[in-house]
């Protein structure tokens, strides 16, 4: 579903951002400046970063092949895990791999369609990582506080009509906000201070001010990040008080375990996701909103099997499993 949304997505924003079709700009390319240093500096991060995203492709790879061959994974909390971790394969490939070109670029430019492009499915990729977290949540509150109700609920296919929509919502969500900012006027400057083709740095080219637009798209982002969040905080809430309720001390502390994971996810995730793109970013500092983004985009795909397999017996029974057939087979 994902390669189809992708090919389909990808050929209509290239005839709709090609020259033909816009705004008659100066601008045909951007650069991205990244990550400021000497050469020596621009060598151990283009390092770090590689092996930071070797090792985001290899733990969120170990889980999805996990839920994938192990059948006693073949439930909704781990199909939905797996989806979350092949979205976190996609969601980190949407940025990194062209920051590590960008850093041993010695032009460091992108094409006005390839921002755009980049621009949107690094957008598309991290709504959809909120309708995931979203609806991981509303899996917990089913399985803790409606544990009877769960099978009949939470079946086979109703997971499979979730995961749907998250995929498919998160991708059609963006297109509006992108094509505005895509037909305003870019007459120069053309260099975003920043590693990836953020809606800051843009509005901030335009040649012109566009208060409506900035304004549809702070409140967009608004919507996109409170609404999930909100869902998220009533199911944990729930959660909380139906665990608090629970009279074994070993049932509360099992209860807690299986949360616990996704909090952690969940915080961090919202966390720096907040402080970018829920108010106007032009008062953050460029240096700090390159900090911060590389947390949510790159940090995070990073720990979330960490967190997810080193609390959860059954995944790492699962990956032990997985990677000792692996290991089998070579």
């Amino acid at each position: 579903m994902f390669f189809i949304i992708h090919s389909l997505i990808t050929s209509v924003f290239l005839t709709a951002l090609g020259p033909q079709n816009r705004t008659t700009h100066f601008v045909t390319e951007f650069v991205l400046l990244g990550f400021h240093g000497q050469r020596e500096m621009q060598s151990c991060f283009f390092s770090f970063i590689l092996v930071l995203y070797l090792m985001t492709l290899l733990g969120n790879g170990a889980i999805v092949c996990a839920v994938k061959w192990d059948r006693r994974l073949h439930t909704p909390m781990y199909i939905l895990l797996g989806n979350f971790a092949f979205l976190e394969i996609w969601y980190i490939s949407s940025t990194v791999p062209n920051m590590l070109v960008n850093i041993l670029s010695e032009t460091k430019t992108i094409s006005f369609s390839g921002c755009f492009l980049q621009f949107y499915f690094f957008f598309s990729l991290g709504t959809t990582e909120c309708f995931f977290l979203s609806v991981m949540a509303y899996d917990r509150y089913l399985a803790i506080c409606r544990p009877l109700h769960y099978p009949f609920i939470m079946t086979g296919k109703f997971c499979v009509i979730l995961v749907c929509v998250c995929w498919v919502g998160g991708f059609l969500c963006y297109p509006v906000p992108i094509v505005l900012i895509s037909q305003l006027p870019f007459c120069g400057p053309n260099i975003i201070d920043h590693f990836v083709c953020d809606p800051g740095p843009l509005f901030a080219l335009a040649c012109i001010s566009a208060p409506s637009t900035e304004l549809i798209c702070y409140t967009f982002n608004s919507m996109i990040i409170f609404g999930p969040f909100l869902s998220i905080l009533g199911s944990y809430t729930l959660v909380i008080r139906a665990v608090l309720r629970i009279s074994s001390g070993a049932g509360r502390t099992k209860a807690f375990s299986t949360c616990g994971s996704h909090l952690m996810v969940v915080s961090l995730f919202y966390g720096t996701l907040m402080v970018m793109y829920v108010s106007p970013t032009s008062g953050n500092p460029a240096a700090m909103q390159k900090i911060i983004t590389l947390v949510y985009s790159a940090m995070t795909p990073l720990l979330n099997p960490l967190i997810y397999s080193l609390r959860n017996k059954d995944m790492k029974d699962a990956l032990k499993r997985v990677l000792g057939l692996t290991v089998s087979r070579n």
